[in-house]
């Protein structure tokens, strides 16, 4: 047998070895017993390991996690240290594994804060690292933890990374950035960062009706929440300047044509973006300072009829 050969059968062997003991761990925990795999992998982690080792330990962890619940509750803080280590790996594909092993984590009350605080490391590796599962596994993190203020200052940084994920033409991470982006645009000093970052001359093209529905439905959802925020009166009271290239021109601009887009996705097959597509019609006929009254909404007024 080659080298190679006898390299590949062995990390199959080692494969099936993990999935195996994972089974039996499972089967001792519904019977009540502590099977001792998820801390048997973990003391595991802290041996020396070539890459494609630590990366199955890291994916066995993150199973354990989800499928032994005992088990992973009675981890510490030591152990998420150690996890969280695995992110100055290297190896992209151990980092990878290391994020979906904290997103895994993350589920659990007692380790939210904990690993709250590996956020703007996560931030550096999206912004550093140009990796389309990375950013991924990042997101998919991000978005599964409540981002700390003190995160701020680094988010402001690496939102020109941010935008330009959602631009990628890549769906599972365009998904997950602009579930981030919406957030982010409900915290109050981090809206104008958002709204006067630089996107590209075709970004309006993530309206159209040809996008998938998941996508169409999450931008449009960000759409609403830009809207809102530029409404408050704590936001108007502010003369901002913007970018000619920013989101906010693209957007809000004199020469955006968000309008002709929205109109088409009111016809939309997928009603969820329909209802979407009408609440930000609603959300730029009606600032939020004049209530929900429709009636209050005056059409000569109106941002659409101003697109005319």
């Amino acid at each position: 047998m080659s080298r190679a050969g006898g390299r590949a059968g062995g990390r199959a062997g080692n494969e099936n070895s993990l999935t195996q003991q994972l089974g039996l761990a499972i089967e001792r925990e519904r019977l009540g017993r502590d099977s001792g795999e998820l801390r048997r992998l973990l003391n595991s982690l802290e041996c020396k390991q070539d890459e494609y080792t630590r990366s199955m330990i890291l994916h066995s962890v993150t199973r354990c996690v989800y499928l032994l619940e005992a088990e992973a509750s009675a981890c510490n803080a030591d152990d998420i240290v150690l996890v969280a280590s695995m992110l100055d790996d290297k190896e992209n594909s151990v980092k990878i594994q290391a994020l979906n092993t904290l997103k895994a984590f993350s589920g659990i009350r007692k380790f939210r804060q904990q690993i709250q605080e590996h956020s703007i490391k996560v931030l550096e590796l999206m912004s550093t690292v140009w990796d389309s599962e990375l950013h991924i596994a990042s997101l998919r993190l991000l978005n599964n933890i409540p981002l700390p203020d003190f995160a701020h200052p680094q988010l402001r940084r690496v939102m020109p990374t941010l935008m330009e994920i959602l631009q990628s033409d890549y769906i599972l991470a365009q998904v997950q950035v602009i579930r981030l982006l919406s957030s982010l645009a409900q915290k109050n000093d981090l809206l104008y960062d958002i709204l006067n970052c630089q996107v590209h001359s075709n970004f309006l093209n993530l309206f159209q009706a040809t996008q998938p529905g998941s996508l169409l439905f999450e931008v449009l959802v960000f759409a609403e929440r830009l809207s809102e925020g530029r409404n408050t009166p704590h936001y108007r009271a502010v003369k901002w300047h913007y970018n000619e290239q920013s989101l906010h021109e693209a957007l809000f601009g004199d020469e955006s044509r968000l309008a002709d887009r929205l109109l088409a996705l009111v016809i939309h097959p997928e009603e969820e973006v329909q209802i979407q597509a009408c609440k930000v019609i609603v959300s730029l006929q009606c600032p939020r300072d004049v209530g929900l009254q429709p009636s209050l909404c005056q059409a000569s007024h109106s941002y659409f009829n101003n697109r005319e």
